[in-house]
C-alpha cells in the first residue's frame, strides 16, 4: 500500500500470511493514512517515532525522542487534544496493544524499523472497534512477512557523538510458512540537554544504551489457519544530562494468535507483557553548579496480560461482520525512596494497583455500489481494584501513609458510524462520528512524580475519560500517482486528566511533600472538557522514480474548565501546537535512494497555565542509499540538518530544554 493512502476502494482482498484479518471494507469511511515499508525504511533518525511523525497531529507529549526523553513522557496522541505521559490514542502491534501496562508511555527502543512491515493510522475512530484507549485515533503496526522481509538483512551505522546504530534479520521459508530472527541496538555519548543560555556546571550529556530482539514464527494449520507466535525483548538505558537522572527500561512480550481465513474468519489472540522500569531524579541548584539527588524510584514492575477473539460470519457479497470480545488486566506499583538528607534517602514510597477491562463488540459495513456504510460498538465493563499508597519512615519503620483505596467499577458504552460515497471515480466523500473512551493509568492515579523542581499528586479518585466527536472529507485522485485527502473534524474530550496548577514552593504540599522555591505544585484532575476542532490535509504523489507526499494537520483546542481549575479556562492544553507539517520529496531507482524531510511545528505551551511558551521548530532530514554491489549499499542520513534549537521543556527555573540537535550518520545496508 503506498505511503500516504487511503484505504483502498474496492481492491479485491489478498492474503497476506502472517497478518491478521483482512482490512475492514468500512475504514475507508475514516480518516486512514498508511505508511509503507519504503518509507520506514528511509528514516533518518531510523527510529518509530520519527516514522510517525509523517502523519501530521500524531505526536508524543514532548518533542524530544526516545534517546533523551524521559520515557515517562512519551504517551501518544492526535488531533490536538493533548496529552500527558498516558497514550490517548492506542498503538497495537500483530493486534496486541503496546502501551506500558503501568504508565500508558509507549516503549519506542522496542520496536526496530526492520521488523515492521506496515503502519496503518486511524485519525479518530473511536473504540467500537479497537477496544478502550483508542480515544484520538489508533496506529496499528504489522510485522514484516514474507513479501518484505529478505533472507538476510543487516544495517550499520555510525554517528555523531559516537553514537551506533545496528539492526539484523533473517528468514527462514518453508512453504506457506516461516520464521524471522532479529535484533537491534543503539548507544551514543549523547548531547547536553540543556541549552547553553541555561547551563552550568552540573549539565552533561545525556548518553543512552539500548537493545532489542525478537522472534516471530507462522506456521499453517490446514488450508486456511495459520498459528503465529511473537516473543520479544528489549531493554533501554538513558541519563537526563546532570548526575542522578539515570533511567532504565525493561520489558519481554510474548502472544499467539490463531488466524482463520474461510468462510468464517477467525481471529484468537493470547497475550503477556512484563514490564520494569527504575528512574532517578534529582535538583539542581539556582546557578546549576550541582546536582543533589531527590527521588530514586528504583523499581517500578508492571504486567499486562489479555485475550481478543474476533469472527467474521459469512453474511454475503458486500457485506462484512464483525464480532467478539477482549479482556485485559494490568497491574503494577512504583517503589521509590525519597526525602533525601545529606544524600541518604529517609523515606520509602510503595504505590500501585491492577485495573481490568472486560469487553463485547460488533463491526458491520454495507458496500452497495458506490456507497459503504459502516456501524460499530462496544461495552466495556471495567475494575480499578488493589489501589493503595504506602510511605514509611526508613530509619524507624514508622507509617507515613497506609492508604487502601476502594475498588471501583463501571461501564462505558461505546462505539462509531460512517458513510463514504465515491460520486465519480477520481473522488470520495467521507463522514464519521465516534465515541470512544480510556481508563486513567494506574501511574495517574496512585503515583506522585517529579520533573526537576516541580512536582504532581497523584489522584485515586480520577474518572475515566470519554471523547466524541464528528469528521467529514474528500479524498481524491485525479490522476493515476496522485492522491490528496482532506478532513474537517470536531472533537470534545469529556472528563480530560491534566496535570493542575494548584501552588507554588516554597512549601509542604499534599502527596508530595516539599516543593522549593523555584518549583509548581500540581495534582491530577479531571476537566471538565478539552474541546478540538481542525483541518487535516495529506497529499502524495508519485511519478516513475520519483515520489512527495505532505501532510498538515491544523487544530485550535482549548480547555473548559470550572472549580478549582476555572483559570484554565478557555487555555489552549499543554504541549499541544497549532500546526504539525511533515514534507518528504525524494528518488528510488534499483536500490538507490535519495530523500529529504522538512517538519514544522508551531509554539507551543510547557504548561497548563499557557505562561511558558516553547518555541516553533522547523527541521530539515536527509536520507542517501547508494548500492555499491546488487546486496550492499552505503547510508547517509541527516537529521536537523541546519542544527535549529528545538525546544521540548521548559523547568520552573525557566531552564530550557532542547530535542535532538544535528546528527550525521554513515553506515552500510546490506539486503
Amino acid at each position: 500500500m503506498p505511503a500516504f493512502a487511503q484505504t483502498a476502494p474496492d481492491a479485491p482482498d489478498i492474503v497476506v500470511v502472517g497478518s491478521g484479518l483482512a482490512v475492514r471494507p468500512g475504514d475507508k469511511a475514516f480518516d486512514v493514512v498508511a505508511i509503507d515499508p519504503a518509507r520506514i525504511a528511509e528514516n533518518a533518525s531510523n527510529r518509530l517515532e520519527s516514522v510517525l511523525a509523517d502523519v501530521a497531529g500524531l505526536q508524543q507529549f514532548r518533542r524530544s525522542d526516545s534517546r533523551s526523553a524521559n520515557p515517562t513522557s512519551q504517551g501518544i496522541s492526535l488531533r490536538g487534544i493533548g496529552g500527558n505521559a498516558s497514550s490517548r490514542a492506542l498503538l497495537v502491534l500483530d493486534g496486541v496493544p503496546q502501551a506500558d501496562p503501568f504508565g500508558g508511555w509507549v516503549p519506542f527502543p522496542a520496536y526496530a524499523t526492520d521488523r515492521i512491515g506496515l503502519i496503518r493510522v486511524t485519525r479518530g475512530g473511536g473504540s467500537g472497534y479497537f477496544g478502550p484507549g483508542a480515544l484520538a485515533g489508533t496506529v496499528e503496526i504489522e510485522s514484516a512477512g514474507p513479501a518484505g522481509q529478505p533472507v538476510l538483512a543487516a544495517d550499520i551505522a555510525y554517528g555523531s557523538r559516537n553514537s551506533v546504530d545496528a539492526q539484523a534479520s533473517g528468514m527462514l521459508e518453508s512453504g506457506r510458512g516461516f520464521a524471522t530472527v532479529s535484533a537491534a541496538y543503539a548507544r551514543g555519548d549523547g548531547f547536553v540537554p540543556t541549552v547553553a543560555a541555561s547551563r552550568g556546571a552540573a549539565d552533561r550529556p545525556a548518553p543512552y544504551e539500548q537493545a532489542s530482539a525478537a522472534v516471530r514464527g507462522v506456521v499453517p494449520i490446514g488450508v486456511d489457519t495459520e498459528l503465529q507466535a511473537n516473543v520479544s525483548a528489549f531493554t533501554d538505558a538513558r541519563e537526563r544530562g546532570t548526575a542522578f537522572t539515570a533511567n532504565r527500561s525493561e520489558g519481554a512480550d510474548a502472544s499467539v494468535r490463531l488466524v482463520g481465513r474461510g468462510s468464517w474468519g477467525y481471529s484468537a489472540l493470547a497475550y503477556l507483557q512484563t514490564r520494569a522500569f527504575a528512574s532517578q531524579f534529582a535538583s539542581v541548584d539556582a546557578g546549576r553548579t550541582a546536582a543533589t539527588r531527590t527521588l530514586d524510584q528504583y523499581n517500578t514492575p508492571a504486567t499486562g496480560l489479555g485475550a481478543r477473539i474476533e469472527l467474521v460470519p459469512p453474511v454475503g457479497t458486500g457485506r462484512d461482520l464483525r464480532i467478539g470480545a477482549d479482556l485485559r488486566r494490568v497491574e503494577g506499583r512504583t517503589q521509590e525512596l525519597y526525602t533525601y538528607v545529606a544524600g541518604l534517602p529517609t523515606r520509602r514510597r510503595v504505590a500501585g494497583g491492577a485495573a481490568l477491562t472486560a469487553g463485547l463488540f460488533a463491526d458491520a459495513s454495507v458496500e452497495a455500489g458506490d456507497v459503504t456504510l459502516t456501524l460499530g460498538g462496544r461495552v466495556d465493563r471495567w475494575r480499578l481494584y488493589e489501589g493503595s499508597l504506602r510511605e514509611r519512615v526508613l530509619a524507624t519503620g514508622a507509617s507515613l501513609t497506609d492508604t487502601a483505596y476502594a475498588d471501583r467499577t463501571g461501564t462505558e458504552w461505546t462505539g462509531r458510524a460512517g458513510a463514504a460515497w465515491s460520486p465519480v471515480t477520481p473522488v470520495t466523500l467521507r463522514a464519521a462520528a465516534y465515541r470512544g473512551w480510556r481508563l486513567p493509568t494506574l501511574n495517574e492515579l496512585y503515583r506522585p512524580f517529579r520533573v526537576g523542581a516541580d512536582a504532581t499528586a497523584a489522584n485515586a479518585a480520577l474518572s475515566p475519560e470519554r471523547l466524541s466527536g464528528v469528521d467529514g472529507g474528500v479524498t481524491l485522485t485525479p490522476v493515476r500517482g496522485v492522491t490528496l485527502a482532506a478532513t474537517l473534524f470536531w472533537n470534545r474530550l469529556a472528563d480530560a486528566i491534566a496535570n493542575v496548577t494548584a501552588g507554588r514552593g516554597p512549601g509542604t504540599f499534599a502527596g508530595v511533600g516539599f516543593v522549593g522555591a523555584a518549583g509548581v505544585y500540581r495534582v491530577r484532575q479531571n476537566l471538565d472538557a478539552i474541546r478540538s476542532t481542525g483541518l487535516e490535509l495529506d497529499a502524495r504523489w508519485a511519478h516513475g522514480p520519483l515520489f512527495a507526499q505532505a501532510s498538515w494537520s491544523h487544530t485550535d483546542p482549548r480547555v473548559e474548565a470550572s472549580g478549582a481549575a476555572a483559570a484554565l479556562d478557555g487555555l489552549r492544553p499543554a504541549q499541544t501546537p497549532r500546526d504539525l507539517v511533515s514534507a518528504t520529496i525524494g528518488w528510488r531507482r534499483r536500490g538507490a535512494a535519495v530523500s529529504t524531510t522538512l517538519r514544522h511545528g508551531a509554539r507551543q505551551f510547557e504548561d497548563d497555565q499557557n505562561s511558558r511558551s516553547l518555541a516553533p521548530a522547523t527541521t530539515l532530514d536527509g536520507y542517501v542509499a547508494l548500492p555499491v554491489t546488487r546486496r550492499v549499499a552505503v547510508e547517509f542520513r541527516a537529521e536537523n540538518v541546519f542544527d535549529t534549537r528545538v525546544e521540548a521543556g521548559i523547568s520552573g527555573a525557566d531552564v530550557v530544554e532542547r530535542a535532538t540537535p544535528r546528527t550525521l550518520w554513515i553506515g552500510l545496508r546490506l539486503r
